[in-house]
């Protein structure tokens, strides 16, 4: 019988809410975004938003990096630790894209927020503003959003953006990366010995 901590703790993770480092978070994350991708989507994008300088704000190209030539006939990626999606170039490159009917957009990006969930991953169906916590002003991007809460929603906070653990990115990141790669080997009838990532 679960006491009501554990209750709640499992409520948030079927409301999108989902531990960092919890042993089943690729397998949660895969539920939250099969149950969100429409029927007869041909092509999923994810958009990795970030900067490669900046630990904290890394999450979004880790992931792209992370996902590089996994699924090529079903899944493209903008924005990697190579060439990273931030708030200095991701308007221009993101409408150089025309992007196809039938396709659905995940945009990833490390945000700040209250301090009960910091160090989660929060997934919600429609839009997220980039660099919104940080002041940017930028246009709202994706069909769904995944969100790794890296830091309180503290002004005072903000330069510790840049001595964030890079292992909480990085655990962070594997957890996405696998569940979006579990999602896509599902919704796309790929085999079960399909490798969820080609590197870790």
């Amino acid at each position: 019988m679960c006491n009501n901590h554990e209750m709640n703790r499992k409520r948030s993770m079927l409301e999108g809410i989902i531990p960092y480092n919890h042993k089943l978070a690729p397998l949660f994350i895969r539920n939250t975004l099969y149950s969100l991708i429409p029927e007869g989507t041909e092509h999923i994008y994810v958009i990795g938003i970030g900067s490669n300088l900046i630990n904290g704000d890394s999450l979004g190209p880790f992931v792209g990096t992370l996902l590089h030539d996994l699924y090529p006939k079903h899944l493209s990626i903008l924005g990697n630790l190579q060439s990273p999606l931030d708030a200095t170039n991701l308007v221009p490159k993101v409408s150089q894209f025309n992007l196809p009917e039938n396709s659905f957009v995940i945009a990833i990006d490390s945000v700040l927020g209250s301090e009960g969930i910091v160090n989660s991953i929060v997934i919600r169906d429609g839009s997220m503003q980039p660099g919104k916590g940080l002041g940017h002003n930028l246009p709202s991007i994706g069909d769904c959003s995944i969100m790794g809460v890296v830091l309180e929603n503290n002004p005072g906070l903000e330069t510790s953006l840049f001595y964030t653990s890079l292992h909480l990115i990085y655990k962070m990141a594997t957890n996405i990366a696998k569940g979006i790669s579990l999602a896509i080997r599902q919704f796309f009838h790929y085999p079960s010995n399909h490798p969820l990532l080609l590197m870790s």
